[in-house]
């Protein structure tokens, strides 16, 4: 089976193509390059470098999120139009599922927090028991996170883990770690992750975003709701 994947959720992200499990290729997008000016460039270099024609894919998958509002929307946009387009089937994976597949090979035995920067002094985070999701998505601020994980041992991986690496030491001290690779590559993971979850396969316009955070535009609209 062959799968194309594509990652927005974090600055540069990433596309992939794997066959049958295995990451044939996978290449980090160009950050400078607002996401859709390149997705497109980015996918069809890939299948190019693959040789690899649209035609071949089976299945679809993309990154529902969390992650930027706008780059969420682009990408699974992107994902929705060449599955449409294919006739082919489009597979949503969370990057904190990502996250925490990569996390594995290091974690022996540790939990795994999976954390993707939110920005506004705030992290998107969940916390896994290997690959089973044992806290569900929150976004909120690092040390109300760290004060509900301090005495078992954790591993810490994305962009988050990242930019508080200081606040985790600090709260966490022997029982929190980094993993080597803070912030991998997600679309390789997306697309193995897909191969094995065809349970998962959804028609494109099913796919929806994982937002976690409510959007400025529903705040707003509450807040003048309230006046």
């Amino acid at each position: 089976m062959v799968v194309l994947a594509l990652d927005t959720t974090t600055p540069a992200g990433s596309c992939a193509l794997a066959i049958d499990g295995v990451v044939v290729r996978e290449e980090a997008s160009d950050a400078s390059l607002p996401p859709a000016t390149r997705l497109p460039v980015d996918l069809m270099n890939l299948l190019e470098h693959t040789s690899t024609k649209l035609a071949d894919v089976h299945a679809f998958a993309v990154a529902t999120g969390p992650g930027s509002f706008t780059g969420l929307r682009i990408g699974i946009a992107t994902m929705q139009g060449l599955a449409f387009a294919a006739g082919k089937p489009l597979v949503g994976v969370s990057a904190l599922d990502a996250l925490a597949r990569i996390a594995m090979t290091e974690a022996a035995g540790d939990r795994i927090a999976t954390w993707v920067d939110a920005w506004r002094g705030e992290v998107y985070a969940a916390l896994y028991d290997a690959e089973r999701e044992i806290e569900a998505p929150v976004v909120a601020n690092p040390e109300i996170v760290l004060n509900s994980l301090r005495g078992t041992p954790t591993l810490f991986i994305g962009d988050g883990a990242r930019t508080y690496r200081d606040d985790i030491f600090r709260m966490m001290g022997e029982k929190g770690r980094s993993a080597d690779i803070p912030v991998p590559l997600l679309a390789g993971t997306i697309a193995t992750l897909a191969n094995a979850g065809t349970d998962a396969y959804s028609p494109p316009h099913a796919i929806r975003p994982l937002y976690v955070r409510r959007t400025d535009a529903e705040l707003a609209r509450d807040a003048r709701a309230a006046e």
